[in-house]
């Protein structure tokens, strides 16, 4: 399947760029997305006409994530969750306990803008966690998980 990509697409390509993707790709996430158009005739006379928007829809949305990430920088969440005596946790810290965490805060975080290559934490600690707010903006935030006090 042919698409016609209407933002960058991590690992794909670049606005404009013309792609062959697997067509449950293109039809079950690109295409529902807004991500992509197929790639006729028609569509690309279309994306020739709006391209100058999408360039400054894209830049706008680049700049925000630039100034979050900013914002972002050197900040923490601190998160208390039960855990046994060696520092274990009864079950574990994810994405959304973290994405909870920010609620209240000046720097709001979604859940799927969380990165945990690792998979969730499960001990106390101190982590850094990456976070990706833009296709091309990547930042840090500090968690700290605390032991709850029964």
């Amino acid at each position: 399947m042919e698409l016609i990509l209407l933002e960058k697409v991590t690992n794909l390509g670049e606005l404009g760029d013309i792609v062959k993707v697997k067509s449950g790709y293109g039809r079950n996430y690109l295409l529902p997305k807004g991500k992509a158009l197929t790639a006729t005739a028609g569509n690309k006379e279309v994306f020739e006409v709006r391209k100058a928007e999408l360039m400054k829809k894209y830049a706008e949305t680049l700049n925000a994530a630039k100034l979050r990430a900013a914002a972002l920088a050197g900040k923490h969440v601190t998160i208390k969750a039960l855990a046994a005596d060696e520092g274990k946790l009864y079950g574990s810290v994810g994405p959304t306990d973290i994405a909870r965490a920010t609620v209240g805060t000046p720097y709001v975080l979604e859940k799927s803008e969380i990165d945990l290559p690792e998979g969730p934490i499960r001990t106390v600690g101190t982590y850094t966690v990456s976070v990706r707010l833009h296709s091309e903006v990547e930042a840090s935030l500090i968690v700290v998980v605390e032991e709850e006090k029964a």
